[in-house]
């Protein structure tokens, strides 16, 4: 569901008629322009989504004979419209007016040209009924990598967090983080508005790290392109220590490059997290160290076994 005064407010929207409805009926991002269905083809009629009328349709309306336009309207309506947006503030027919009221349908209008509202409300609705989900967590902006950093209550995240911000990075969210899915392989997190640009530090208390540091300390949102969980070192466990293997995390479907990274007293972390977002840009650009340190094996091992033969 999408908040009508949201929708109106956001998209800047006229209200020619409205409902009592809250909330709109909305479950897809894409839009419908119904000129096929007024041309009386109805074969294929995506009446869930959001309906737009532009130029053709309203022209097209107006080409036809009174009767013809009620009957096309009256089997328009008889669909579960979510709501109808006149463009380029053309006027509504009155037989669509008095359709719309017995059914309960919203009708808004817009100045704006037909394709570029459309490119707007497309990625309104993207944003507004992407998937979602909070986790616990803090996410940074590092060099531009959107790093969420997970692991148990007091290991440090906010520490490392906020000795990053001291480095010139940004912090996004500390403790929770609501992520949303824009896209098939992309994330993008936040911090809930109430708790936003706060920081909690064991035995300080609460900063607000946008007032200490100032606005560029802080950012709104960030994709998140990389998760490193932080856990307690342990001494009886083997940790990756050369990288070759690339290892995934699944965030509402989409797999995000993960890090296991163990710590113990006199650990940099700062700068091991700085290095950990430099190493994604590289692998991401196509250098991997790990790959290219193999390769450079490989090549001393087959210099050698020629020099014996």
């Amino acid at each position: 569901m999408v908040s009508e005064a949201d929708f109106v407010k956001t998209l800047e929207l006229t209200r020619v008629l409205a409902t009592d409805s809250k909330t709109l009926n909305i479950e897809v991002s894409n839009t419908n322009r119904p000129g096929m269905q007024f041309a009386n083809y109805w074969d294929f009629f995506p009446y869930e989504r959001p309906q737009l009328l532009g130029k053709v349709e309203m022209t097209y309306l107006s080409q036809l004979d009174e009767l013809t336009r009620r009957e096309r309207l009256a089997k328009y309506f008889n669909y579960p419209l979510p709501c109808i947006i006149i463009c380029r503030g053309y006027p509504c027919f009155d037989e669509m007016l008095v359709l719309a009221m017995a059914r309960k349908v919203p009708i808004y209008s817009t100045k704006k040209e037909t394709t570029q509202f459309e490119l707007e409300l497309i990625a309104y609705l993207r944003d507004r009924l992407a998937p979602r989900e909070t986790r616990h967590g803090v996410l940074v902006n590092v060099f531009g990598a959107g790093l969420m950093i997970t692991g148990n209550s007091g290991v440090g995240k906010s520490e490392a967090a906020l000795e990053l911000v001291k480095r010139g990075h940004q912090l996004v969210a500390d403790d929770v983080v609501d992520i949303r899915r824009v896209e098939d392989n992309r994330l993008i997190g936040e911090s809930p508005e109430l708790v936003r640009h706060f920081m909690e530090i064991r035995g300080v208390g609460i900063i607000d790290v946008s007032t200490m540091y100032g606005a560029g300390a802080i950012m709104r949102s960030k994709t998140i392109d990389m998760v490193i969980h932080l856990e307690l070192w342990q001494s009886d466990k083997e940790y990756d220590r050369l990288g070759l293997t690339d290892n995934y995390i699944d965030i509402l479907g989409v797999k995000v490059p993960s890090l296991l990274l163990p710590i113990h007293p006199g650990r940099n972390l700062a700068v091991v997290l700085e290095v950990a977002a430099r190493n994604l840009r590289l692998k991401q650009m196509g250098y991997n160290a790990a790959n290219e340190l193999t390769r450079r094996h490989m090549e001393r091992f087959q210099h050698s076994i020629e020099n014996e033969e």
